[in-house]
């Protein structure tokens, strides 16, 4: 670190470094407000994708290097350089496609030529945009990436099935970056046409105080019961998750008020920490909002995502009522939980500030309207851009405007570029019809759908174990999906079955960022914190195979069929919850416990009204009427 001098002032070079930092920022406001604009403005006059992709990618690239530059103490000058470069780069090819924009929109595929200019920068917008992706998420999605190019270029060197012809360079530049099935393609054109004003509407309701108030709400409604400090976790998580749509940002948002409430309430830092990132990460899974990978999911599908919130609703109530059964049970088991007065009489008043449900109430009306997903979140930030002048204190305007503002761009540019980079590897999946032969593998090597699809569970995990959510969701869905159609489960089931893991993949050891990022908030350990949050949430892990083999819960058929497969989702979770835990009015005994967990799964994963499904649910029903009759007198012990 420069030394100031010897008169107190700043050094020349802290002086610089303070100059830099101030620049920096001016820059990241003016390029934000004009990403915003931009993406207010195609709103109203739509452009062709060739516009509207790259000038929306270039932004967030741009954008991404102001936010995450390289930061060395020893090389700060070549950081500098490398920083700019890169920043000129994302600007550069943006330029480019602008420039040059009535060629590219008017040439065809396959038969025009690929000119120098083209590879130039397609090779040029690929490294920046690699570049990107390692500083936004880190390397495994970059060695992802990397494998995959070196298998477009290799695939006729593979054996056996893997094999396929290769690209040339002139081949994989207009694949990847002349046409719209590559980096330009369905996960760009869904950043440009979904996520980010999803991403808008949960930094502006954040910013006029709605975050805060689905806290408090939480703390209201079940602070006072046992267990209360931990289910006050799930019950903000899932209100949260389901405005925020990411898990880590979930656990950063509410964690920081949850988990030193639990603590306080008597549990562990591993167990606090756990239960805050399982119940956060079951955001991405709630409607309205879900997570970017639901629309992906409405994208790859070409349907309105208002369909997809519809088909996410009753998974997501099984997943939290599981939940919160199974912190309910270990409460009463252990005897540890219950908040604190003193927290809950700090909490502000509740009803002036019941006026900041309006914006997501706007939302889900405008969704169930049939309304866009788009318009719906535009309208909505709008309407939370009005209630802010409802009070002084929260009013968007001077700093606040600017921190809304900075807050929107970082988000969107780091959910942008990894999602755009997912494109290489649609591309070279499609061209080398890798999906196709490995769900053929996939389905030959296994004589038994259940091993099939315990691979696929497998899978999805791995892959999620350091991925984002939508990468891991994407290239699950390439892989994965068409096994799981194969073996006769529906489309969108088998599209839900791989988003469910991929999701849960968050928590699920070693490698689990809403664990690690909970582990950093309550001070336990990293790896008993993942363990933890995987036990909590093993109730949740049976209930893709319920949509699997029931397509009524995800709201498919018949309205009867539908509210009797929610319904069996619901006793089944809550058998396996009382398994689990092994406690219902009473310590349960090892031959109970395995009974009621039998019965529970196989009432979730049996087709509803079969004959084993009605013994199931009848050995669950006779367990209940068990266990109540048999019930312990006297207090159990607390551990």
């Amino acid at each position: 670190m420069a030394l100031a001098g010897g008169d107190g002032l700043p050094s020349p070079t802290e002086a610089a470094e303070s100059r830099g930092a101030r620049a920096a920022r001016l820059l990241r406001i003016a390029l934000g407000a004009l990403w915003i604009g931009f993406q207010v403005y195609i709103l109203i006059r739509p452009q062709a994708p060739l516009v509207e992709r790259p000038i929306h990618l270039a932004l967030a690239t741009a954008l991404l290097f102001l936010w995450m530059p390289l930061r060395s103490n020893r090389h700060r000058l070549l950081g500098l350089l490398a920083d700019t470069g890169l920043f000129l780069g994302a600007a550069g090819t943006g330029a480019y496609y602008l420039l040059d924009l009535g060629r590219l929109t008017e040439r065809m595929e396959g038969v025009d030529p690929v000119l120098p200019v083209d590879v130039l920068f397609g090779l040029l917008g690929m490294t920046v945009l690699l570049e990107g992706v390692r500083r936004a998420v880190g390397w495994p999605l970059l060695g992802v990436l990397l494998a995959f190019l070196a298998y477009g270029f290799v695939g006729d060197w593979m054996p056996g099935w893997l094999s396929f012809s290769g690209f040339r360079l002139e081949e994989a530049i207009e694949i990847l970056t002349l046409s719209l099935n590559g980096i330009l393609g369905i996960t760009t054109g869904t950043s440009v046409q979904f996520v980010f004003y999803f991403v808008l509407f949960g930094a502006v309701y954040g910013a006029v105080g709605g975050g805060r108030l689905v806290i408090d709400l939480g703390l209201r409604l079940t602070g006072t019961h046992s267990g209360g400090s931990a289910k006050a976790a799930v019950v903000s998580s899932s209100l949260m998750g389901s405005i925020t749509g990411s898990a880590v940002a979930n656990v950063a948002g509410t964690g920081v008020f949850t988990i030193p409430l639990m603590r306080r309430a008597g549990y562990s830092a591993d167990t606090a920490g756990a239960m805050e990132a399982i119940a956060s990460t079951g955001g991405q899974l709630m409607p309205p909002i879900m997570g970017v990978a639901a629309f992906v999911m409405a994208e790859m599908l070409q349907v309105d995502y208002g369909r997809i919130a519809l088909a996410g609703l009753l998974p997501a109530l099984a997943f939290y009522a599981a939940l919160f059964l199974s912190v309910d049970l270990r409460a009463r088991k252990t005897g540890i939980g219950t908040i604190p007065q003193s927290a809950l009489s700090a909490i502000q008043p509740i009803l002036p500030r019941l006026y900041l449900l309006a914006p997501p109430a706007v939302l889900v009306g405008l969704l169930i309207a049939g309304y866009s997903a788009t318009y719906s979140a535009l309208v909505a930030s709008v309407g939370c851009v009005l209630l802010s002048f409802v009070k002084s204190g929260t009013r968007l305007v001077g700093r606040r405007l600017v921190e809304f503002v900075e807050t929107t761009t970082r988000q969107a540019s780091q959910v942008a570029v990894p999602i755009a980079a997912i494109g290489i590897i649609i591309a070279v999946a499609i061209q080398s019809n890798l999906a196709l032969k490995f769900s053929t593998e996939l389905i030959s090597g296994n004589g038994s759908p259940v091993a099939a699809m315990g691979l696929i569970v497998l899978g999805c995990i791995v892959m999620g174990m350091g991925l984002p959510t939508v990468a891991a969701y994407l290239i699950g869905a390439i892989l994965f999906v068409p096994a799981l159609r194969e073996l006769g489960v529906q489309e969108l089931s088998a599209h839900f079955f791989v988003m469910y893991y991929c999701v849960l993949s968050m928590v699920t050891p070693p490698v689990a960022l809403a664990s690690y990022a909970a582990a950093g908030i309550s001070g336990g350990s990293a790896m008993r914190t993942s363990a933890r949050a995987f036990q909590l949430g093993l109730v949740c892990f049976l209930i893709p195979f319920a949509f699997a083999f029931e397509p009524g819960l995800l709201g498919q058929g018949e309205l009867p069929t539908i509210l009797i497969s929610g319904l069996a989702v619901l006793v089944g979770t809550a058998g396996w919850a009382v398994a689990l835990v092994g406690y219902w009015l009473r310590p349960l005994r090892v031959a109970e416990r395995v009974w009621v967990g039998a019965a529970g799964a196989a009432a979730i994963c049996l087709p509803t009204g079969t004959a084993p499904w009605i013994w199931a649910a009848s050995a669950l029903a006779l367990s209940g009427i068990w266990i109540l009759a048999s019930r312990n007198e006297g207090r159990p012990e607390a551990r």
